[in-house]
């Protein structure tokens, strides 16, 4: 690709400023990471609504980017090289940004930065996510127990790992990152949209309502909150 205009999802979502980076997402745990990325970073970017309503992932367009149909995805212009990167996989694209701007994956604690991305991307936001269709979602109709009670015994058993982790520090590598971008936006839904602090031991996790309360205070994780916006 040596252009936006060789890329098949442009047509169905142009883009605003060619030189920016575009960004094809949807204000969930998932899109929020990334676009709180790109508010903390001040990169110039175009964000394009991808409605679930409308299954908006699931076109060609959308999958001709991510063959996953998930949010959310970018293409960069000005990638390496000074040619086009099209990346999907958030913890890939936050790596990506950070590597890009030089901002919120210090070298001195790089590695223990990224392990709680993964930590983030491999058991927090799945457990949660699993969590959320058994007790907000068409899971709740299931009338069995044992599925719902894995995914609420597995994400009180996270929670209290991140609370351990927490403790002492401000932030879950000591200082501001991308790792907290990533955890921060699922403790939210939980809490909030899924309303299932309560059955989480919550209540019981000293650190977490100020980390998260932390989180949400940063206007860049504030704007990033209503990006896309669905109007």
């Amino acid at each position: 690709m040596t252009g936006l205009a060789d890329f098949p999802i442009t047509r169905r979502w142009p883009p605003v400023h060619p030189d920016a980076i575009q960004l094809y997402s949807l204000a969930t745990p998932n899109g929020i990471k990334v676009s709180t990325m790109l508010e903390e970073t001040g990169l110039a970017y175009d964000a394009h609504l991808v409605s679930f309503a409308t299954n908006d992932q699931f076109t060609p367009e959308f999958l001709s980017l991510n063959p996953n149909n998930k949010i959310p995805a970018i293409i960069d212009p000005n990638g390496p090289g000074g040619k086009p990167l099209a990346l999907f996989e958030t913890g890939a694209i936050l790596i990506y940004l950070a590597e890009k701007t030089g901002r919120f994956l210090p070298e001195a604690n790089r590695w223990e930065v990224i392990q709680w991305l993964m930590w983030q991307m491999g058991g927090l936001g799945p457990m949660l996510g699993q969590l959320g269709f058994f007790h907000a979602f068409a899971g709740k109709e299931i009338e069995d127990p044992r599925p719902k009670e894995r995914y609420r015994a597995e994400a009180e058993r996270l929670l209290k790992v991140l609370d351990g982790a927490l403790e002492g520090r401000d932030w879950i590598a000591g200082e501001y990152s991308i790792a907290d971008m990533a955890i921060g936006p699922w403790l939210n839904t939980l809490t909030g949209f899924y309303k299932a602090g309560d059955i989480t031991g919550w209540a019981d996790r000293k650190n977490l309502g100020p980390y998260l309360e932390r989180f949400l205070a940063r206007p860049a994780v504030q704007r990033g909150l209503k990006i896309p916006s669905n109007g």
